[in-house]
Parts: structure tokens; sequence; C-alpha cells
């Protein structure tokens, strides 16, 4: 591995990248400080990583195997993959009428897709896989890649009309060229949310995973994938070349979303507010403030380290990250007490509606008896009577 590879896994603020040497895949992995959505660190770590790969392919002798054949983009939040662009930003831009940051943020991101959907202009195979929830621009991202692999939970869509908007950053692009123009407005207009089946069917999503071992599913992907590589990549090729991904149309297009932002009105940017602010509700209510560890935190063989540390790719490591929660099993193990909890508390149920069942049966039957014992003393005093 030379000093150009290395350099793909320098730290980031809000994302987090691994190797997989046994698939010749690069993870790189959403790791938002805030709420789940592109910042603008985000962003630009993401093209800097895409420089990075980029730079390596440069240095890659042509008739040699190069170490990165997949790229592959996954979310370190449980439970949402991303929200899609920067809400507040956009608010505050619109309110202050600056388009120009507005358009650079726009473009920032009409360029990470296009990077996406051509595979960096490299002989490599970019995939997402969705697992939870993605909308906005967070979809428009999933889309982007050559692959888009979904697990069965997992739920997409574009709710930018509720504040009288639409997705500008490729979405209708894609969308047009996977499942084409009238079902594509027909989901941008409705701001519904499909789940991955139903986005499987119209094509959208390429390969449908069980949600229980999505990523070891993914690997089984690549390992298929992998066997007939070369006809893969060149079909990748050529279908780029029937119906190209234009960068001038993206562009474009994302000139129309600032403008159309950009007259948006106050009752509007009260509703993007708003969304804001169930993000951050999201965020602390599912997720605290931890992750999904990647497997690049479990690298550490022995508790006889002292940092910083150089690990195996050249990297400084300042810190132990195993000390941080492991997210995943923290919510195995929540979702367990909550089943534990909800079948007591049916139990409980049961056996109240049980006692309440026995108790009215018993009451029936002490006015059934008191019934009868009333009608035979009725008829005793009628005999009596008689006599």
């Amino acid at each position: 591995m030379n000093s150009s590879f290395l350099k793909i896994f320098r730290e980031y603020q809000e994302l987090s990248v691994r190797y997989d040497e046994d698939h010749q895949a690069i993870w790189y992995y959403f790791s938002p400080t805030h709420r789940p959505c592109f910042s603008l660190t985000m962003l630009q770590e993401i093209r800097q990583m895409f420089q990075d790969v980029s730079d390596y392919f440069e240095t890659v002798d042509k008739n040699a195997e190069p170490a990165i054949r997949y790229l592959i983009l996954v979310s370190q939040v449980p439970g949402i993959f991303n929200l899609g662009g920067d809400l507040a930003l956009f608010s505050k831009l619109i309110k202050e009428k600056n388009r120009e940051l507005l358009f650079d943020y726009a473009k920032l991101c009409v360029e990470l897709c296009y990077l996406n959907a051509v595979n960096l202009h490299l002989p490599i195979t970019t995939m997402s896989l969705v697992e939870g929830t993605a909308l906005g621009g967070g979809f428009e991202s999933a889309m982007a890649s050559n692959i888009l692999i979904a697990t069965e939970s997992a739920e997409m869509g574009f709710p930018e009309i509720r504040f009288n908007l639409f997705p500008g950053m490729s979405a209708y692009s894609f969308l047009a060229r996977s499942c084409g123009m009238l079902t594509a407005e027909k989901m941008i207009v409705s701001g519904e949310t499909y789940n991955a089946k139903e986005l499987h069917e119209m094509g959208v999503v390429h390969v449908l995973v069980d949600s229980e071992n999505a990523q070891e599913s993914v690997e089984k992907y690549i390992r298929q994938h992998r066997r007939s590589g070369n006809g893969r990549r060149a079909i990748q090729m050529a279908s780029q070349r029937y119906h190209p991904i234009d960068h001038q149309e993206l562009i474009d297009i994302t000139e129309i979303w600032v403008d159309a932002a950009l007259r948006l009105e106050d009752r509007d940017l009260r509703m993007m507010d708003r969304l804001v602010k169930a993000q951050y509700r999201k965020m602390s209510t599912e997720n605290g403030n931890s992750f999904l560890r990647t497997r690049q935190d479990r690298r550490f063989y022995t508790h006889n380290i002292t940092f910083p540390f150089l690990d195996w790719s050249g990297q400084t490591i300042m810190y132990d990250r195993r000390k941080q929660a492991d997210r995943r099993a923290e919510i195995d193990r929540r979702k367990k007490t909550d089943r534990r909890h909800e079948q007591e508390r049916r139990h409980d149920m049961t056996r109240l509606q049980n006692e309440d069942r026995r108790k009215e049966s018993n009451r029936r039957k002490d006015n059934d008896r008191r019934k009868e014992c009333d009608r035979r003393e009725g008829q005793d005093s009628n005999l009596l009577n008689q006599a």
C-alpha cells in the first residue's frame, strides 16, 4: 500500500472510512456531528475522499490490479441513512437572499452525485447500502450510486413539496432514467415515503437484502459481482454510454432549484424550520450521541496499547474508539427489553381480563341462583296460599 492509498483514510469529522481487503472495497460511513443531514463539512470531506481515491489510481500501474474495486456508501446512524440537505442552512441563506452560497452548496451536492454516478471515472463500482430512512438529498445520494442496495425495512422519499420546493440535486434526472418521467414526477409531487420493496419493483432499488445481515449480504453480492467483474463493468460502461448522466443537466436543474428556493414565503420557511426540529428530535430520541461502530473500530487485538497508536495502515489513532458505546448492541438490548416489557404488559392485561371475566361469570351465577331461589320461594308461597 503506497502513501497515496493511505491518504484515503485520513481523519474526518463527519465521515468514517475503512478498507475491506478481502473484497477490494472502501466503505465510507456518514457520521454526522449533529443532525443526520449533509452539512457543508460532510460534503467537503466526501469530496476530499473522492479526490484521494482518484489520486491513488493515478499512482497505480495500468497493468497492475488496483486495491480498490468497490466504493460503498453507508451510514453509522442507527435507523437513518441520511435525511438530506442542511435545511437550517437553507433557511438561513434564503432569509438572507444569499444566492451565491446557496448555489455553491447545491453545486457541490451535484458534483458528488455526478462523480458517484460515473464511478469517479475510474474502473470501480459505486454502491449505496440504505438501512433505515433516506429522505431528500439522502435518497438522491443513494440513487447516484451504480448499485443501490436497500434493506427490506428501509424507507425513502422526497418530502420537499411539503415546504413548497422540489429535490433539486439530481433526483429528477436519476428517477426519470430509472422509472420514467411520469413516475418520477408522481413520486416528487406526492411527497410520500416508499418502502424498499416498492422501490425495488419500480427499478429504483437494484438489490433488496435482509435487514438483519445487511453488510454480510452486500459482501455476498460483491463476491458474485466479482466473478463476472469484467463483464459487469463493461455493461456499466455501456449503460453510461447509452443513457449518460450529463453534468450540465444537473447544474441547470439545481439552478432552477436555487431560484425556486429564493421564492419561498415565510410559511414555507416555517415548515422547513419545523422539519429541522423534527430531525433533531429523531436523532436524539432514537440514537442519542452514539453511532454504529465500523469494523475499523475493532482493529485492536490487545488491551496493552498506549495512544497515540500507529495502526496497520500507518494512520495515527489518537484514542481508543472501543470505549464508545456499541450502538448496535445497545439497540438490540433495548429492543429485547422493550419486547420483554411488552410481553409482561400483555400478560398482565390478559390476567386482568381473565379475572374480570371470572368475576363477571361469578356475578351472573350469583344472580341466577338468587333468581332461582326467588322463583322457588314464590312457588312455595303460592302453594301455601292455595292450601
